[in-house]
């Protein structure tokens, strides 16, 4: 009927209007968050950019180790697999991205004959990885949105124990890289074993031969035995401040598609409620009139 159908597009309209409210909170809420975010991840730059620094200085200066987190294997049996996704969804497509760039490798290592360790952090990771019967060794959860520090060190601490206990010979990492708030790039990058010191010392564009001339106690090689773990610290903070920036910006991005969504299905509903409202006020004159006829054709 036209004025049953009238009160259920009412009903619906009121239902997206609530919904519209909805991701527009969102949306201001991500959008607050990301510049945070933002703000978070270039001021830990100077200490990774710092650290790095001071590696280079060491291997200027003639350091040499023979550190475990250095250790190459001469065959890679066993990838671990750092997988970073978010503990909350409906920002777009950011877990699916990165979850599937994680799966694409697994498989590329299965077809080499490599086995694979999970180590994930973000439920979102997880239930995808568990709901397809994945073997999962490490998981972490609410320390994606806002990372601190510590949170590196802990997830540190288990990626490194394996790599060197030598249950994993090649750690990789996976993560949404953010660039600026309108592009991030699914990033799959070799973290462990980590680079050589000759190789982090050409990093830095030969400056270090200028200060070669440092002196270290209680000597080059001991100050890197102590620096390499904080070196791999401060990189995984990196990436997980950049992860949180990039979940907050396509969290932002899709509450706004959302929102506006939301407004043109008004309109279309709205359109629509007028016109079921007109052919129910010309269905009501059309009775009148009808009537009118009969009783004035009986009188």
């Amino acid at each position: 009927m036209p004025g049953g159908e009238e009160r259920i597009l009412r009903r619906r309209i009121s239902s997206v209007q609530s919904t519209k409210k909805i991701t527009r909170a969102m949306e201001l809420i991500a959008a607050t968050r990301v510049v945070k975010a933002q703000q978070r991840a270039h001021a830990a730059r100077p200490y990774a950019n710092r650290i790095t620094g001071v590696i280079e200085d060491l291997a200027a200066a003639g350091a040499a180790t023979e550190h475990a987190l250095l250790r190459r294997s001469d065959e890679i049996r066993r990838v671990g697999y750092v997988v970073i996704t978010s503990d909350r969804g409906l920002a777009g497509p950011y877990n699916s991205s990165v979850i599937r760039a994680a799966e694409r490798e697994i498989m590329a290592g299965s077809r080499e004959g490599r086995d694979y360790s999970l180590i994930l952090v973000g439920r979102k990771g997880r239930d995808y990885f568990k709901f397809r019967n994945y073997r999962i060794d490490a998981s972490f959860e609410e320390m994606s949105d806002t990372p601190r520090y510590a949170d590196a060190r802990r997830l540190s601490g288990e990626v490194s124990d394996r790599f060197i206990s030598g249950d994993v010979d090649q750690v990789i990492l996976v993560y949404m890289e953010f660039i600026s708030l309108g592009s991030q790039k699914v990033a799959v990058r070799r973290f462990l074993p980590l680079a050589t010191i000759e190789e982090i010392a050409e990093l830095g564009g030969g400056s270090a031969e200028a200060r070669a001339a440092f002196e270290f106690e209680p000597s080059p090689a001991g100050v890197l035995e102590v620096l390499l773990p904080r070196y791999v610290e401060s990189r995984l903070f990196s990436a997980l401040l950049d992860a949180a920036a990039s979940e907050h910006a396509n969290r932002q991005r899709a509450m706004k598609a959302a929102t506006d969504n939301a407004e043109d299905l008004i309109v279309k509903l709205t359109r629509m409620m007028n016109r079921a409202r007109q052919d129910a006020i010309t269905t009501e004159i059309m009775e009148i009139v009808g009537g009118a006829e009969a009783l004035r054709s009986a009188g």
